[in-house]
């Protein structure tokens, strides 16, 4: 029997279980690891199958089906209007399916629960244009960004732990930005604000990043460090990068998706993806 989170994150029965919950994600060959906390028996932290969104007639995405391994880095390549947003709306519950089955790790049916309850549950979300909190300090951003109760009370009364100020004395070092600590946010270049709205999610300690267009208008010294970034993170947290930046692609992923009309057209190293000629085709280009 499949379980899933209520309102207030408590765990009850779901009518219909996912019957065939690990078969074809077995046969591609996922990792077997298991996740702190959720249930990844079959070594995949996201499974989508059969998803489609129609908005107005027009379909976002059609019967897509798409499995990440727990620790993997994967990257989601295609041209524009291709399903990229849709699909990461799903994930989130921004969105919701009219057909097909999501699942977070074996239990959690994402279709059935909101977009706070998918975040509490460990799916963070980083979008294209960084969301800081521009008057705050970047330490001011990350204590705000805890795992915490957020209600005005709480917060008024809240004095952080040694665990938390050490927790977020290492994400700061993870994103460089132990020197800028006392800065505010809107002083910090472009890249800075990405890196601290990643940092905002690590606080968080989610199993799965979502992030879109991480690069986009970083320079090159900046584009590389995100590159060691995100392979650092790999392995500890589970990574979907949407990118158009093919350079950035090769230098962090082992495993990319290409989507088209909705759909996945290819999947397979950078290598493969590239040498495939549907993918040339309506994407690369020749």
């Amino acid at each position: 029997m499949r379980v899933t989170a209520t309102a207030e994150f408590m765990l009850e029965p779901i009518l219909e279980p996912n019957k065939d919950a690990g078969s074809s994600r077995d046969a591609i060959g996922l990792g077997q690891a298991k996740g702190d906390g959720l249930d990844t028996r079959h070594g995949t932290i996201l499974t989508l199958e059969d998803i489609s969104v129609s908005f107005d007639g027009f379909k976002a995405l059609n019967n897509l089906n798409l499995y990440i391994g727990v620790g993997e880095l994967r990257c989601i390549i295609g041209p524009n209007g291709a399903g990229k947003t849709t699909l990461m709306d799903v994930i989130t519950g921004k969105t919701r399916p009219s057909h097909g089955k999501a699942w977070f790790g074996e239990t959690l049916d994402l279709s059935s629960m909101s977009e706070v309850q998918i975040a509490q549950a460990g799916i963070g979300r980083k979008f294209q244009k960084p969301t800081v909190f521009e008057a705050l300090t970047v330490f001011e951003n990350l204590e705000l960004a805890q795992k915490t109760d957020k209600s005005v009370w709480a917060s008024l009364r809240a004095r952080l732990s040694g665990e938390q100020k050490d927790g977020i004395a290492q994400v700061l070092e993870t994103i460089r930005l132990t020197g800028s600590v006392n800065r505010p946010a809107g002083l910090l270049s472009h890249g800075q604000k990405q890196f601290l709205e990643i940092g905002m999610l690590l606080v968080q300690d989610p199993q799965l990043l979502l992030l879109d267009e991480p690069v986009a208008g970083m320079t090159d010294a900046e584009t590389e460090f995100t590159a060691e970034l995100f392979k650092s993170l790999a392995g500890k947290h589970s990574l979907m990068v949407v990118e158009h930046d093919m350079g950035f692609v090769g230098a962090i992923a082992d495993h990319v998706t290409v989507l088209h009309q909705g759909s996945v057209l290819a999947e397979g190293s950078l290598e493969q993806v590239q040498e495939n000629e549907r993918v040339i085709e309506v994407y690369l280009g020749r």
